[in-house]
């Protein structure tokens, strides 16, 4: 079948290839989910890796910076060299990768390899999307997309709980080791079903502008990590954050000159479409940054194992689940202004939930935060994403979703990172005199994080009850002044969509949300 019989027919076993595009996605998508449940056993220097918080923040920001740094250029070398060999690549790079951390001896070699995971990640996402768009015919893929999404929003659901089963009769590496075997049944099946495909006219690689971006950010991420460990009057944490601002303003002015930019800068440009990508990397940046200090407080706080923390963030997933569905109905009904103010306020009315918790709070209080937080994160996609469609002509849709997706990755990057140098800080200056007595290795490592003063503890013989103690109580301090960051960045990106967001458009004026844009919503949030 040629390519001009499969756009308007369909491919013939295109619901096959579906499936496989499906499993591609899969263990991308759940090997994010099931990090958040494993990052107290990394951090334990018996059954893990020892890594401090700073290393585990890395561990999750090395992903999304390369992630989102390379998602653009993917992109187009997928429509160059073809998407089922950028595919079959970016799967057999994560495989690798995983086996790679499965494996790690240090959290320096985890670093790394979850850096080039984000590189295949960066190949999987934007190569399925062309693929289903590539064999489907237009009046299928809507319903193609939503299987799509749906079938990968039961992994983010169901994510937490599979990394916790693991984790309570495996090895802290058997969260990325499952990653292996589905990729050896995705690439088999890719070579075997899906066909190839490629763009007759691909745009140009912006070499110079990917490591722009990639160097700039790494070096104000560094210096935000470094700034919560040390102080920002630390000449490790304001140069790197001083040189990471310049070098990102050289790539802005780069990105504006260069005719085929990995971040088209100029779409920021129509007030509508910053409002929008605004708004995405504000609810990201809180949502994002909350789970990292809510895995610690559940698993160290309150003593939960891994398979029970990970089940209380399932009503985080279930709420995107039920009601981004209803979600897109009600921006037709009341406009994307509405609809996104209110998503925004749930998920700030979520955060605001972690300001009481304490130590002994009823652990249903959790699970209700957790929910607000999905359902309003629901809320804030579809009509932002209606937003991004209507402010942009239909020919530049794609580029408009590669600088939204971009955009909702380095919001999540630098929320781990910001509220986790909040976590960090408030929580040393909160740290009572129970490590006054201890040896002064044994203090900086209770002082460096939670997990080191669980560590120490176990060793501290009658003082080791008071430490944990002292540290229960510091570390819910610092969780409270994290939580009021992350709310003041939710309400920020609540203004934003009252201000600036569209209101109801008049009948027949809707502007049409593409369902591949609403397929990467669902599955990205």
């Amino acid at each position: 079948m040629n390519a001009e019989e499969t756009s308007h027919a369909g491919h013939p076993r295109r619901w096959a290839i579906l499936g496989v595009l499906v499993i591609s996605l899969l263990v991308v998508v759940l090997d994010n989910t099931v990090l958040n449940v494993a990052m107290r056993i990394i951090a334990d220097p018996r059954h893990g890796l020892g890594a401090t918080q700073s290393e585990l923040e890395w561990a999750i920001n090395s992903y999304t910076l390369v992630f989102a740094g390379m998602l653009f250029t993917a992109g187009i070398l997928a429509d160059r060299l073809g998407r089922r060999i950028a595919l079959i690549a970016g799967l057999t790079l994560f495989g690798v990768a995983s086996l790679i951390s499965a494996y790690a001896s240090s959290p320096d070699q985890l670093i790394a390899a979850r850096a080039v995971m984000g590189l295949g990640a960066a190949g999987v996402m934007p190569a399925t999307l062309s693929i289903i768009a590539n064999v489907f015919e237009p009046r299928e893929r809507g319903r193609a997309i939503g299987v799509w999404a749906g079938a990968v929003g039961l992994a983010v659901a169901l994510g937490p709980i599979l990394g916790g089963f693991l984790l309570e009769h495996f090895w802290w590496g058997s969260v990325f080791l499952i990653n292996v075997p589905i990729v050896v049944v995705g690439v088999t099946l890719v070579a075997l079903l899906v066909p190839e495909s490629r763009d007759p006219r691909p745009g140009r690689i912006d070499v110079v502008g990917v490591l722009l971006s990639i160097i700039g950010l790494t070096l104000l991420t560094y210096g935000v990590i470094k700034g919560g460990e040390d102080g920002f009057g630390d000449t490790l944490a304001w140069a790197p954050l001083l040189s990471g601002v310049l070098v990102l303003a050289g790539f802005v002015l780069y990105e504006r000159r260069v005719e085929f930019p990995s971040l088209d800068v100029r779409l920021f440009g129509n007030r509508q479409f910053s409002a929008s990508t605004s708004m995405i990397g504000l609810v990201f940046f809180a949502a994002m940054g909350s789970m990292f200090f809510g895995a610690f407080y559940l698993q160290l706080v309150r003593g939960y194992g891994p398979l029970a923390s990970g089940a209380l963030f399932v009503p985080f997933a279930i709420g995107q689940m039920v009601f981004a569905p209803i979600s897109s109905t009600m921006v037709k009904r009341f406009g994307p202004k509405v609809v996104s103010t209110a998503g925004l306020l749930l998920v700030a009315a979520g955060l605001a939930t972690w300001l009481p918790i304490g130590v002994d709070t009823p652990i249903a209080v959790v699970a209700v935060a957790f929910f607000l937080m999905g359902v309003g994160m629901a809320n804030v996609m579809p009509p932002a994403t209606e937003s991004i469609m209507a402010a942009l002509p239909r020919e530049k849709a794609g580029v408009g979703s590669a600088v939204s997706n971009t955009i909702r990755q380095l919001g999540g990057a630098l929320g781990v990172a910001v509220l986790g140098a909040i976590l960090s800080s408030n929580y040393r200056d909160n740290l009572g005199p129970a490590t006054d007595g201890l040896p002064a290795q044994a203090s900086d490592a209770a002082r460096e994080s939670i997990s080191g003063a669980y560590a120490v503890a176990e060793q501290a013989g009658p003082a080791g009850p008071a430490l944990i103690h002292d540290a229960n109580e510091a570390f819910v301090t610092a969780m409270h002044w994290s939580a009021a960051g992350s709310l003041v960045f939710a309400l920020l990106g609540a203004l934003v969509a009252a201000l600036f967001l569209p209101g109801r458009r008049p009948a027949g004026q809707h502007a049409p949300v593409l369902a591949e844009e609403q397929g990467v919503a669902l599955v990205e949030a």
